[in-house]
């Protein structure tokens, strides 16, 4: 459902990181990019609005106001929205030591 709804608003190299017995803060990270600030703004902002209709969690959202780097914490799930320079800057996927051939496009995740 998450990755469903990055992926209507176009959001681009889409990553799942597996966060299970690396962190107790989330079970799934996702990172994605958009191609402008206003572009990540609405991918945010359509995205928080289908978890919230999907299910109870509470969902909480940082950096929507400049919309660089938006942070959507939805409890087991960690979604972090780029634009792309901005992205290979912090470089979270070497942080998390992910293989860069990994690909969420063909996986689904709930909450």
């Amino acid at each position: 459902m998450v990755i469903s709804s990055l992926e209507e608003f176009k959001a681009q190299d889409i990553v799942k990181i597996d966060l299970i017995g690396k962190t107790s803060m989330a079970d799934s990270m996702l990172i994605a990019s958009g191609t402008s600030s206003r572009q990540i703004r609405a991918i945010a902002e359509n995205t928080v609005t289908e978890i919230k209709k999907s299910s109870s969690v509470n969902v909480n959202i940082e950096g929507l106001n400049q919309s660089d780097w938006v942070l959507i914490d939805a409890g087991d799930i960690i979604i972090h929205l780029f634009r792309p320079e901005v992205r290979e800057f912090y470089n979270l996927e070497k942080m998390w030591q992910v293989d860069s051939s990994e690909d969420a496009s063909t996986e689904t995740i709930e909450l």
